[in-house]
């Protein structure tokens, strides 16, 4: 029997949730565009309406719109329509995902069967133009007839979305790449025909038509186009297997035990849902029954499964590979971290980056600019006294040539290649201005605890005061300590009650109270118990026998964190607690310091504790005994000498550092904290990513500058060269298709993986 709870209605679709009071943002499918003049135009338009700020993406055909509380979704879509374009609002992220990959695939499809009608004829026609040319002899009866039967249906069928686009752009008044393309094909093929059965003076004798001309920039347009759209198609491809990981449905149980099933939309937060072996969990939450193995591939690339019992928090999108547990939803919708993940890629994706903004502003003017050019060119020529022919090549080629769609896509398709690599190996970016700022640093302070270090503490040794102490002693210690850690959350708090049994349960503990960094105090059956750093002890007046203080040296030079323990005034021990290095640390400090950057490790611990790590992992500069937010004055110290500083920190207790640097990175962690805090997030557990995701933000920066350096150049250089009839119309029109190609292909390389190094044994 299966239920189902009608009376639960689904969050508004593809819209933030906010106040109705205050602003909603949306992310709107936009449809028709061909140019990155198309997305000026419909910005333009957006910005237009009172309460609108949008920002349209050529690259990603999309649309981010932030709305007042006085302009709904459905003005904004109508304004788009308006302005000749379409826009959809889609169902949810992850159908929106699949929604764009499937309009992809149709689209790579249709190009890709014009394209291929269109190369079958223009191999004919373009050799048969050739001969016919330069070898009259060649020349048959009719051979005109011919060459016009091989380049109808490409002039036609093959170059009717071209055709299309350009009469939408010009009954709304305005011009797009389309618009020149159109016109050179129809130029072309009308003045092939004119000359055909009229023969004017000029062509009569030299028998010129341009049917070539027409195909050729039909089947090298459709190439470029065909080339980019299947290039962008796989850009997306890491996205959309991202998103399409998702469950979707859940398995619920009602108070009678009977199952049921409903979809992952309806799900509540404190629904309780069960996964079997093979199936997703559904989102995120807290394990309440049952064990299991979870593999987290998909989430965070690692390989190992991980084991889960009562109490584990689980991720949705994980696989249950082995088991069955029940688990209590403790975040559903766009609050779970696949969401969060989903949602950092597409917004990278969406962003525009200053240069790219110039380059917007000079698509918008592209078209009318080229169309004034050309006439020129044409009357310029025929004042000279050229030749029509030659007129008619000048003008046709500087139609022909231009191409503002590289100037379009410069900045997206480097963002869209860079951020789904990224997200590909556990990396996300926090917008562009974190892949901006990643190229410039020069300084990185690396957090210890849960960072360099796995953050999992044990316990090693404990000593009683006053001398040697037997195991019944050192039992004592640990066992008053636990009693205070009951309070609270802390690693080296859960490490010394895992060192214990869990007779400290029956102790009384009062008025606890936790200083951050330092230590904790609390009454454990009416008596004052301190458990703390040593100075939290000797602020409070007590003082450390030298038998303590010589244990604590002896451990503090064996990377051990040294906790000492007081009762109703007196030290009565310490407990020396480990934490072991991350297997990743060596390698990712290594390669930190051969990008150019200087390493510093900063951590609440005591300097010799902290200077042996740091010694191990050949880290020369050491901060030692910050309280967290002194983490942050650090930082600030660093860039008020001029030094661009990243923060590397586990997202919890770094936050107030990982704000103030100029790149916050948090390691291994997906904790709400992170994702408010940290410019980059890496949710493997692995330290080596830091690197590579400096590495990759680079990279993509060199491709952006190299994008829109060619993209301007091209031209630039292009268009002066064919208004001096440098250049054959053919020749135009591949160096045009060219010219969008390279730049998707330029920002395909991104795709490659940046180099991670390989892990280094601990210098010892």
């Amino acid at each position: 029997m299966s239920t189902s709870r009608v009376e639960q209605v689904p969050d508004s679709i593809g819209v933030d949730d906010q106040d109705p009071e205050r602003e909603t943002s949306a992310l709107l499918d936009i449809e028709g565009m061909t140019c990155g003049a198309c997305a000026v135009r419909i910005t333009k338009k957006l910005n237009k309406i009172d309460g609108v700020q949008a920002t349209v993406n050529y690259a990603t055909e999309r649309a981010s719109v932030t709305l007042s509380p006085q302009v709904s979704v459905p003005e904004v879509i109508d304004a788009v329509q308006a302005a000749g374009y379409g826009a959809a609002l889609p169902a949810s992220r992850s159908d929106a995902t699949a929604i764009r990959a499937d309009s992809g695939n149709d689209k790579v499809r249709s190009l890709r069967n014009r394209l291929l009608v269109a190369l079958v004829l223009f191999m004919p026609l373009g050799d048969g133009s050739i001969a016919f040319t330069f070898f009259p002899a060649t020349r048959f009866t009719g051979w005109q007839f011919v060459m016009a039967l091989l380049a109808a249906p490409v002039v036609t069928w093959c170059a009717w979305p071209f055709y299309r686009a350009a009469w939408n752009a010009l009954i709304h008044r305005t011009t797009t790449m389309d618009t020149l393309v159109s016109l050179g094909i129809l130029s072309s093929t009308g003045l092939s025909l004119y000359i055909m059965f009229w023969s004017p003076p000029g062509f009569a004798d030299s028998q010129v038509i341009y049917f070539d001309v027409a195909a050729g920039v039909v089947t090298f347009l459709l190439a470029g186009r065909y080339f980019e759209a299947r290039t962008k198609l796989r850009a997306g491809d890491d996205l959309h297997a991202l998103a399409s990981i998702a469950a979707s449905d859940a398995s619920l149980v009602d108070d009678r035990g009977v199952e049921y099933s409903i979809p992952i939309e309806d799900l509540r937060v404190e629904d309780t849902f069960i996964v079997r072996p093979g199936q997703t969990v559904a989102t995120d939450g807290v394990v309440v029954a049952g064990q299991g193995y979870l593999d987290a591939s998909a989430i965070t690339g690692e390989s190992v499964p991980v084991e889960v019992s009562p109490g584990s928090s689980v991720v949705g999108g994980t696989v249950v590979t082995n088991g069955l547990v029940t688990i209590k939803a403790q975040k559903v919708g766009a609050d779970t971290q696949l969401a969060h993940m989903v949602s950092l890629v597409e917004d990278v994706q969406n962003e525009k980056a200053g240069a790219q903004r110039l380059a917007d502003r000079s698509s918008a003017v592209f078209v009318p600019v080229v169309l004034v050019i050309t006439v020129l060119t044409a009357v310029i020529w025929a004042i000279a006294g050229a030749t029509t022919p030659a007129v008619v090549n000048a003008s046709l080629s500087v139609l022909i040539i231009a191409c503002p769609c590289a100037l379009g896509l410069a900045t997206p398709t480097a963002l869209m290649f860079a951020s789904g690599t990224a997200a590909r190996i556990g990396i996300f970016f926090k917008g562009y201005d974190a892949l901006e700022m990643a190229r410039s640093v020069d300084e990185v302070l690396l957090d210890k605890t849960g960072t360099l270090t796995e953050g999992k503490m044990t316990v090693v040794s404990t000593i009683a005061a006053d001398g040697p102490s037997s195991a019944l002693a050192a039992q004592d210690v640990l066992r008053v300590a636990a009693a205070v850690e009951k309070g609270s959350e802390h690693p080296v708090a859960l490490a010394i009650r895992n060192a214990v049994s869990d007779a400290v349960s029956d102790s009384e503990l009062a008025g606890f109270h936790e200083v951050a960094g330092l230590g904790a105090r609390a009454t454990v059956d009416g008596v004052e118990v301190l458990v703390g750093r040593a100075e939290f002890l000797i602020e409070s007046g007590i003082t450390i026998q030298a038998d303590l203080t010589d244990a604590s040296r002896g451990w503090e030079q064996d990377a051990r964190t040294v906790i000492f323990v007081a009762e109703a005034g007196e030290a009565i021990g310490a407990i020396a607690i480990a934490d072991s290095i991350r297997s990743s640390a060596p390698a990712a400090v290594a390669h930190l310091q051969e990008l150019g950057m200087e390493t510093v490790l900063v951590t609440g611990d005591n300097e010799p504790t902290a200077r042996a790590v740091a010694k191990s992992l050949g880290i020369g500069r050491v901060v030692a005994g910050v309280l967290p937010n002194d983490k942050a004055h650090v930082v600030q110290e660093l860039q008020s000498k001029g030094r661009t500083v990243a923060m590397v920190g586990d997202g919890i207790n770094d936050a107030p550092a990982l704000a103030t640097a100029d790149l916050g990175i948090a390691v291994g962690s997906g904790t709400d904290v992170a994702m408010k805090t940290a410019d980059i997030i890496i949710v493997r557990d692995d330290l080596r990513l830091t690197g590579a995701a400096i590495l990759l933000a680079t990279r993509t920066h060199q491709i952006i500058r190299g994008n829109l350096g060619w993209a301007f150049g091209y031209n630039v250089a292009a268009i002066p060269i064919a208004a001096l009839g440098l250049l054959n119309p053919l020749i135009s029109a591949g160096a045009m298709a060219f010219s969008s190609a390279f730049v998707v292909w330029n920002s395909a390389r991104l795709r490659r993986l940046p180099k991670v190094r390989k892990s280094t044994s601990v210098h010892r």
